[in-house]
């Protein structure tokens, strides 16, 4: 018999494509999305009893990264983009099935008379629109493990950017969005293996065109528009 997955969620967030989104949960707090449950699971006490718990894990799909064939290897980011490693010693969306796991923190429960309930949350890695399969509750007792090993993610910095964003364009900037967008900006959007510090990178986010630079260790905003 075949497996089959059941769309139970969507999840809507400040990204509009693929581009900008922190490779990782939890590394930008300030990021605000909602998890909005399909029609058929608008159904208050499917969640009952979520609301005691901090954090929830989010099993989705990457839906842009959907094919029939894969890989046995794939090039992580964090390595700069030319070192091959196991696919299943990565997080990359290109796997045999394109299944993410990502873990947010559970800010409110919201009852919506038309949406039902709707799960809003910090932290998440989600593009707009992703599909959920399923939702389950972060239990600090068993999926937390201090001692854990990193693998070759402990073997590479994790550095972040300096974000310089001119006063005249700090105002075009929704001040609910500031903290959000400078912490998107300090992870470096860029691809691995893109330095030119010439170049104008552009970046869908919460409505907004944004357009920057990178020099170096700083990242300098060099416009903001409404994205139509």
């Amino acid at each position: 018999m075949e497996a089959t997955m059941k769309i139970i969620a969507r999840i809507r967030s400040d990204f509009p494509t693929k581009f900008g989104i922190p490779r990782q949960a939890g590394l930008v707090d300030e990021l605000r999305a909602a998890v909005v449950f399909e029609p058929e699971y608008r159904v208050a006490d499917a969640v009952r009893g979520l609301e005691d718990f901090s954090h929830i894990w989010l099993i989705w799909q990457f839906s842009e990264a959907v094919r029939d064939t894969w890989s046995p290897t794939v090039r992580p980011p964090r390595l700069g983009g030319n070192t091959r490693m196991g696919v299943f010693a990565t997080r990359s969306p290109f796997r045999p099935n394109a299944v993410g796991l990502s873990s947010v923190r559970l800010e409110q429960i919201e009852y919506h008379p038309e949406l039902g309930p709707i799960l809003h949350v910090a932290g998440a890695d989600l593009m707009d629109g992703t599909p959920i399969f399923d939702i389950k509750p972060y239990l600090p007792s068993a999926d937390c493990h201090p001692d854990a090993a990193g693998g070759f993610t402990d073997q590479v910095a994790r550095e972040t950017l300096d974000v310089v964003i001119p006063e005249d364009i700090r105002s075009l900037i929704p001040s609910e969005k500031l903290a959000a967008l400078t912490g998107v900006l300090a992870q470096d959007p860029r691809p691995s293996y893109q330095h030119d510090p010439e170049r104008i990178y552009g970046m869908a986010f919460g409505g907004l065109d944004v357009k920057f630079s990178v020099d170096g260790r700083v990242l300098t905003v060099r416009g903001v528009e409404r994205s139509k």
